[in-house]
């Protein structure tokens, strides 16, 4: 009752909540103010406002019910739906896991998916995610931390470009475009094939799958991973067409990081088998062990 009163800041509201009458409500809360020794409401005839002890009393309470309701998720029977709450990098989620979203769900309909993406790695503290999806090497910790599939990095551009890009000299005459997001970029690539990296690019972004689409545009040509723009190279609306004509960049680009203390038979190892499976086919297959 206290909570539901504090967050409807009204005993009429509460009263509805909870299938009593206004007055047992005002009863019990006064009941239990006299137990806690505070005052935890301010009464008037037209309002009730919470305290200073009374804001930080239902802070607390709240977030015991929100530690209870997932403590209930977890003891659900396997037959009811468990969330997987699973953070990635921006681009690996709209890029290649996004597209894969449908297929897992089909074959693993008892996990309801919780997405949420950014540059950020999860810290799997109050159990805020499962398992993450992170871009680069993460910083030595205590959780388990597993390279993914080895990516090339080659030119993609629309093939309209691509007619007129007959070697890596062409390149100069070709509107450029930056992936600044990306640990390897074009100076990397034109330094690993004995070039001089061009002074300036036409276009820059900070994710690698704004990159992708303006190449799909035919805004010029961008330095990508085969494994991101995967769906755009099969569609042929993107084409590589320098792979076997360069030296093509070859690196891991993304960790799947997540608690070592993982339930075998639960949702996140669920997901990661499935995970590890799907890109046995992608491009480079999955990443060597590490020794």
């Amino acid at each position: 009752m206290f909570e539901s009163a504090g967050r409807t800041g009204s005993f009429a509201a509460a009263a509805r909540e909870v299938d009593l009458s206004p007055s047992a409500v005002s009863h019990a809360i006064r009941k239990l103010e006299e137990t806690a020794g505070m005052q935890l409401f301010v009464r008037t005839t037209r309002s009730l406002e919470l305290t200073r002890e009374g804001r930080l009393l239902l802070e607390h309470v709240q977030r015991g019910f929100a530690e209870m309701q997932r403590g209930f998720q977890r003891a659900l029977p396997e037959t009811q739906v468990t969330p997987l709450r699973l953070h990635t990098a921006p681009t690996f989620a709209t890029q290649w896991l996004m597209p894969r979203v449908a297929g897992f769900m089909q074959s693993h309909p008892g996990i309801a998916l919780r997405f949420s993406a950014d540059v950020n790695y999860a810290t799997f503290d109050d159990d805020d995610h499962d398992i993450d999806v992170v871009y680069g090497p993460p910083t030595a910790s205590r959780h388990e931390v597993i390279p993914l599939v080895v990516e090339e990095l080659t030119p993609l551009c629309s093939p309209h470009l691509a007619a007129r890009i007959a070697g890596v000299h062409d390149l100069y005459n070709c509107q450029l475009i930056q992936s600044e997001g990306q640990s390897v970029q074009w100076g990397g690539w034109f330094s690993a094939n004995g070039l001089a990296t061009p002074g300036d690019f036409a276009l820059a972004f900070d994710r690698s799958s704004m990159a992708i689409a303006a190449a799909v545009d035919g805004l010029g040509v961008a330095l990508e991973s085969t494994l991101l723009a995967q769906r755009e190279l099969a569609s042929g609306v993107l084409v590589a067409p320098l792979m076997g004509r360069s030296t093509t960049v070859r690196y891991i680009g993304h960790y799947l990081v997540h608690p070592r203390a993982l339930d075998p038979h639960g949702a996140a190892a669920r997901f990661k088998r499935w995970l590890l499976a799907e890109l046995i086919g992608s491009p480079g297959g999955p990443a060597p062990p590490e020794a």
